[in-house]
C-alpha cells in the first residue's frame, strides 16, 4: 500500500511542480507568437471554453471536491495500475485549482490557431486528458496491466 500511495504522490507533485513552473514563465511576461501556436496568458474564469464561468468561487469547490471524489476511488480501487495516472490527474487538477485560489482563474498559456481557432489551455490541461484516456484504457482493456491489488 505505501508504494501504491507513493506512486500517486510522486505523480501528483511532479505534475504539480512542472506545471506551475511553466505557468510561472507565462506569469513572468514570457510570449511567443508563431504561425500555428501562440504562447499568451489567459485566466480561464471557467473550465474547458470557458464553461460554467457563471459558477465563479464556487467552482473551484467543486472541484475540489471531485478530485477527492477521484481520490477516493482509486484508493479504494487499491490496484497499482492506477497510481501513476491517478497521481498525474490529481496533480494536474490540483494545480489548476492552486491557479484558481491564488490567481482568481487558472492560468492559460498556449493558444492553437493553425487552420482552426482552439481554446487557450495550458500543461495541466494536457496532463488530465492523457490521464482520463489512460484511466479509460485501463478500465476498458484490463488485461493491460497484471491486477495486483494491495
Amino acid at each position: 500500500m505505501a508504494k501504491f500511495v507513493m506512486a500517486i504522490a510522486l505523480a501528483a507533485i511532479g505534475i504539480f511542480i512542472v506545471d506551475q513552473n511553466i505557468k510561472q514563465l507565462s506569469l513572468d511576461g514570457y510570449r511567443y507568437y508563431g504561425s500555428c501556436i501562440d504562447l499568451t496568458l489567459v485566466y480561464n474564469k471557467g473550465v474547458a471554453f470557458s464553461m460554467f464561468s457563471f459558477l465563479a468561487e464556487w467552482l473551484k469547490w467543486i472541484q475540489l471536491v471531485l478530485i477527492s471524489g477521484v481520490t477516493v476511488y482509486i484508493v479504494k480501487l487499491r490496484n497499482t495500475c492506477y497510481s501513476v495516472p491517478a497521481g498525474i490527474l490529481i496533480g494536474a487538477g490540483l494545480s489548476n485549482v492552486y491557479d484558481r485560489f491564488v490567481h482568481g482563474g487558472v492560468i492559460d498559456m498556449v493558444y492553437w490557431h493553425c487552420g482552426f481557432d482552439f481554446a487557450v489551455f495550458n500543461f495541466a490541461d494536457v496532463m488530465i486528458d492523457i490521464a482520463v484516456v489512460w484511466i479509460l484504457a485501463l478500465n476498458f482493456w484490463p488485461a493491460i496491466c497484471r491486477k495486483k491489488e494491495l
